[in-house]
């Protein structure tokens, strides 16, 4: 017998979101607050790039769900933070006549809205003035706080419920279910922000060992002149990895040492058709994982993503002083776009994330010293980078 699907409370969603609530300090109430107005904007934006590309936007009803989580969790942060429930809110903006500030910890997402709701393809001009009376009011809530007006729990709950019970009729007129919205929204944040880091089994931890990339590896990475041009050269157990490196570019910018991001997919990700063809470690003994996982598209995807990163690192000096949780959430979902189809896509964002900021700390080590060994530590998900011996 199948389990039986338990409906989401606003509560238990809140509590949820507040794991992943990075914001602390005096100003962390504001930044929700246009947290919540810079979401709505994207809701628009979002009508906007419908009306615009009808027939070649295809991700509209996905994005409207996602643009709508965001929107509820910002506003879930704006009510933790004031000390009011968010079914608080919820209950209130459901019963004009409700009165009282006590939580409601039964109130589900469901019971929010009609048990049928149209399902929309395209934005209505009705979804349209919605969104422009949720920006309204949620600029009325920024402009408010600003100005001092909001002082005391009862004003500000008077302002989250006009701003909720807008939310619930954009979410009817878009077609969209906000319990639908909410959980995607718990996905989507505890891929990028974990509440246990438990990393993924290898993707060819069943493979014999000859088809497994290496667990444990060291790399020599050095630079060499040939004939006054300077190269990049690897070995390892004495033996050359790959053919010589240039930047490849008509400006140097030492993107000669690039499979040092390559290293770190092996060692964080479990992931690199680049090292498996270097290493030759294709899983010939499954030709579907051969032509597709380890073959020249899936390495052509793995080098144009580590270009494309490369690009954004250059214009925020190579991820320097970027901590863990401080890449841009944007950056790792393109990532994810650049991979969809392919095994890695399955990797968490959080884990993507380690693998650059990991593959970075490496390649500045390399920019500096110009010369390093290149550790491989799969079992603890760790590329280490340390001074080679002249």
């Amino acid at each position: 017998m199948a389990d039986s699907f338990i409906p989401l409370t606003i509560d238990e969603y809140a509590r949820q979101a507040a794991l992943t609530d990075q914001r602390k300090g005096k100003h962390a109430l504001s930044f929700s607050m246009l947290g919540a107005f810079g979401e709505t904007g994207s809701l628009l934006s979002e009508v906007k790039k419908k009306q615009r590309d009808k027939a070649s936007y295809l991700g509209y009803a996905e994005a409207v769900s996602e643009e709508l989580g965001d929107v509820l969790w910002y506003l879930a942060s704006i009510a933790r933070r004031s000390g009011i429930p968010l079914s608080t809110i919820a209950a209130n903006a459901l019963d004009a006549t409700r009165v009282g500030n006590a939580a409601d910890d039964s109130l589900t997402f469901h019971a929010m809205q009609p048990a049928h709701i149209p399902m929309t393809t395209e934005p209505s001009a009705q979804f349209e003035h919605r969104l422009l009376a949720l920006a309204g009011q949620i600029g009325l809530l920024v402009n408010d706080y600003q100005s001092g007006a909001l002082k005391g729990q009862a004003k500000m709950l008077a302002c989250l419920t006009l701003v909720m019970r807008q939310l619930i009729q954009a979410a009817n007129d878009s077609g969209a279910t906000l319990e639908a919205a909410a959980i995607k929204n718990q996905h989507k944040i505890f891929d990028r922000w974990p509440r246990d880091r438990t990393f993924p089994e290898p993707f060819d931890a069943p493979m014999d060992t000859e088809e497994q990339l290496p667990r444990r590896m060291t790399i020599d990475v050095f630079e060499r002149s040939v004939r006054k041009q300077v190269y990049v050269f690897q070995k390892s157990s004495g033996v050359f990895v790959g053919d010589r490196l240039t930047d490849n570019a008509l400006e140097p910018d030492d993107y000669r040492f690039h499979d040092v991001f390559h290293y770190a997919h092996v060692a964080v990700l479990g992931w690199s058709p680049v090292v498996r063809a270097l290493l030759r470690l294709k899983r010939k003994s499954v030709p579907k994982l051969d032509d597709a996982e380890d073959g020249a598209r899936a390495i052509l995807i793995e080098e144009g993503v580590t270009s494309w990163i490369f690009g954004q690192a250059q214009q925020l000096n190579f991820f320097e002083g970027v901590k863990r949780g401080g890449l841009p959430l944007d950056m790792l979902k393109h990532i994810r776009q650049f991979v969809t189809g392919y095994e890695s896509e399955r990797c968490p964002l959080w884990l993507w994330e380690d693998a650059i900021l990991q593959g970075y700390a490496a390649f500045r080590f390399l920019q500096k010293h110009r010369r390093g060994r290149v550790l491989i530590d799969s079992p603890n998900r760790r590329l280490r980078i340390k001074e080679l011996p002249l």
